[in-house]
């Protein structure tokens, strides 16, 4: 209808609008919108003058049951019914066709475990991901993090700790489970760090480890004993990345490592300082910011000559750009990254200006439970992603009978309850809300989708998909028809909330459907099988956008 509205007023009044379109009350019209009240101010006309020539027009079209003018000026519409069916199965906008993207996001640093904001961030980036593709895009999902820096350096002094000294041999006594490495890994991060804490002395070991490991790259080491517990650890790191992204289900993504984007961003570093776009100061290379548009000055090379994350991030672009030659670039990271990537954005737009435009920065808020915590990985007490994981599938194990439903219904239960937020403020991560099988949840839909399926295999034949509408069949197909314009909102706004809100929605109306219409054994058995039918296929493909499996039974 927007479409068919937009038109008109740019034949009739010459002017370009995008026409707000709604869905009013069924009573009054399958769709609604204002577009009058809007043009009255600009045209200098009455708003129900405007409607009743929009109206004229809209009728004059044929596409239309009934069109008519209520209030000041609002025009509902009734749809044919050919056309409401129409929009079941309708394919979403291609609002990424012809695109180059690429995406950023999860991030996890190596000689760290994974938490909780990695869980959401790698969930909600996947979803997102496949958004893209659904709009059209061709896309290369990276993720970056760091292999050297301070904290390897913290956790390889906490490994010689461990170990008493530095003894490759002896890592051969740690559990080969990659998340049982994970552990182990972590445990020596937060000992280092303490130390560092600890300690003047230990702090300043800690900082001349951190050039040794850089050094390891620079002189390609491979060799010495602490060397060989870099290298082999690093690889431990990525061996569990691999493990988590298979456990909970999503694509894996190309891994830039800083320790490869930081030689680049040196290289670009050097350049920009020749040009004078950056200066040095105090032995230090730093991004002069400007106050007028709130951007701070940031350090790019450290006094001791080390590249900083702003160096590493500049050459993770750089590749990015060099690899792939994005259109555009999206990055996900946690809202306190907000200002940092404001500055590292202007000095890359700076640096390379045809990159201006071309990259967008989403954040996300924290992950809180129910007690309100936010919790630190420095010391040692963050919830972990394995944790979710684990408690979450203690929960629906209590819930469910068969075995091996409790993983699809656990990972359901997870990626549903992170994408129902809208992206950028806080998410409350309440258990018994999240495993619920009653409530707006991802376990619930998985249930409705598995009724649905059991109404089905009653009848004992496939049935076809509905070819006309009853009276009593209207709210639903039109519910069903919702789908396609939904799907195209959370493509064009990269926001997959909007999907899970309807898919729930769209169960409501099934069940006050399913609840005064009986499907087996009655006279529209068939037609209402159909109905039946695509509903559980729009549930099941909702689902599948958001990664979770639909099972025909639970």
């Amino acid at each position: 209808m927007n479409k068919d509205v937009a038109a008109i007023i740019q034949s009739i009044f010459n002017v370009e609008v995008e026409p707000e379109v709604t869905r009013p009350d069924p009573r009054f019209g399958d769709l609604s919108t204002n577009v009058a009240l809007q043009l009255a101010g600009q045209l200098q006309e009455a708003p129900r003058a405007i409607a009743e020539k929009i109206a004229d027009t809209l009728r004059a079209t044929g596409n239309y049951k009934e069109v008519s003018i209520a209030g000041p000026g609002f025009i509902n519409v009734f749809i044919k019914d050919e056309a409401l069916l129409a929009y079941i199965g309708k394919a979403p906008e291609q609002y990424f066709a012809g695109k180059n993207l690429v995406f950023e996001y999860s991030c996890p640093n190596a000689f760290k475990e994974l938490h909780t904001g990695h869980l959401y961030q790698t969930i909600f980036g996947d979803i997102t991901a496949r958004l893209m593709e659904l709009g059209g895009a061709t896309l290369q999902r990276t993720s970056f993090g760091g292999d050297v820096g301070l904290h390897v350096a913290k956790c390889l002094w906490g490994m010689v700790a461990e170990l008493g000294g530095a003894h490759p041999e002896k890592l051969a006594e740690v559990d080969s489970d990659p998340f049982a490495r994970a552990r182990w890994i972590s445990t020596c991060y937060v000992k280092g760090a303490s130390a560092y804490e600890a300690s003047v002395e230990t702090k300043a070991e800690i900082d001349e480890l951190n050039k040794t490991v850089y050094g390891f790259h620079s002189t390609d080491d491979t060799t010495s004993d602490l060397a060989k517990m870099y290298w082999e650890t690093r690889q431990w790191s990525y061996d569990y990345f691999d493990a988590f992204y298979a456990l909970i289900e999503v694509t894996p993504m190309r891994y830039y490592a800083e320790s490869q984007t930081a030689v680049v961003g040196m290289e670009v570093v050097k350049e920009q300082l020749e040009k004078g776009t950056l200066k040095e100061s105090d032995g230090a290379v730093v991004f002069e910011g400007d106050e007028s548009k709130h951007l701070h000055t940031r350090v790019f090379v450290t006094s001791k000559g080390l590249p900083t994350y702003e160096t590493k991030d500049i050459g993770v672009i750089w590749l990015e750009k060099q690899d792939y030659n994005f259109d555009h670039r999206y990055l996900l990271t946690g809202n306190d990254q907000t200002e940092y990537m404001r500055v590292v954005f202007a000095a890359a737009e700076t640096f390379r200006p045809e990159l201006t435009g071309t990259m967008t920065h989403f954040t996300n808020g924290t992950v809180r439970f129910a007690d309100g915590q936010k919790m630190s990985s420095r010391l040692g007490n963050v919830t972990r992603d394995i944790d979710v994981l684990e408690i979450v599938r203690e929960k629906v194990a209590e819930l469910v009978e068969n075995p091996e439903l409790i993983e699809p219904i656990s990972l359901g239960a997870i990626k549903y309850a992170f994408a129902r937020y809208s992206l950028g403020g806080d998410i409350a991560f309440d258990i018994e809300e999240t495993v619920s099988l009653t409530g707006n949840s991802g376990p619930y839909l998985q249930y409705a989708h598995a009724r649905a399926r059991r109404v089905i295999e009653k009848l004992g034949y496939t049935p076809d998909m509905p070819t006309e509408i009853f009276e009593e069949d209207r709210t639903l197909i039109k519910k069903l028809g919702e789908y396609s314009e939904v799907v195209s909102l959370s493509i064009k706004q990269l926001q997959p909330h909007h999907i899970g809100n309807y898919l729930f929605e769209l169960s409501q109306e099934f069940n006050r459907y399913y609840e005064k219409n009986r499907v087996v054994g009655d006279k529209r058995e068939a037609h209402r099988a159909g109905l039946v039918r695509q509903y559980a296929d729009t549930l099941k493909n909702g689902l599948g956008i958001l990664g979770i499996q639909a099972p025909d039974s639970v």
